[in-house]
């Protein structure tokens, strides 16, 4: 076994440094149509993908994503010190967790605090604390996407192109969202624990960055209606 090198770079600049291949998950992504197709019918289904290892419908997307080990070894050379805290405390001293499981967290590296969000849904014969452990590592993954961690995961297609180097057009010409507005997006989905698969399903997309321009203002609405009735609930 070789021994582990840091990489030498500026310390947050480390968090934006591509993640290795062998460092880099599958994780299956159904369509809600996909998840009732296989509950249906269980010849729609595979068991001990060959990908991902998991049981889901044939046709399901993988998504590329970095584990929580991988990520904590990243935050572990940029700072030794690194730190994450919950948003806010429940009255027993423990974390507190939103409506909808979700949790909202302070993570901070060298000396730097930003927000996150995790979110992850309940299984079937799931092991005590499992969901929460997943929502935590989910919450770290989404706040140190905010310092660049594993960013070029999250988009898809090229994040930086060189000035002279032509960009793409989309082939059907449909003008897409900003990463602004898909930033608002995205903060009101997870804020509303809501399931970006089946928004993607609802405007038949695959990921949120393919959305129509025209669909934004509607789907901003919904959200936005969403959020404002978890705020009367609370």
């Amino acid at each position: 076994m070789t021994k582990h090198e840091p990489i030498e770079a500026a310390p947050l600049a480390l968090l934006r440094k591509p993640f290795e291949p062998h460092h880099i998950s599958k994780l299956p992504k159904e369509t809600k149509a996909q998840i009732d197709k296989r509950k249906a019918d269980s010849s729609y289904m595979v068991w001990g993908c060959k990908v991902c290892g998991g049981n889901h419908h044939k046709d399901a997307n993988h998504l590329d994503y970095v584990g929580h080990a991988a990520l904590t070894d990243r935050l572990l050379d940029t700072d030794i010190q690194w730190s994450w805290e919950p948003l806010a405390f429940t009255d027993l001293g423990l974390p507190a967790f939103d409506q909808s499981g979700g949790l909202w967290i302070r993570l901070t590296v060298c000396g730097v605090t930003r927000l996150g969000y995790g979110h992850a849904a309940a299984k079937q014969m799931q092991d005590p604390g499992a969901r929460e452990k997943e929502v935590i590592g989910d919450a770290l993954r989404n706040a140190a996407m905010r310092f660049g961690a594993a960013l070029d995961l999250w988009h898809k297609g090229d994040l930086h192109v060189e000035a002279d180097q032509p960009v793409a057009n989309d082939a059907d010409n449909v003008e897409r969202i900003s990463s602004e507005q898909r930033m608002q997006l995205q903060t009101l989905i997870e804020a509303t624990g809501s399931n970006i698969v089946e928004m993607c399903d609802f405007y038949k997309i695959d990921s949120l960055p393919e959305l129509p321009l025209a669909k934004f203002a509607h789907a901003k609405k919904v959200y936005d209606k969403k959020l404002a009735k978890l705020g009367e609930a609370t």
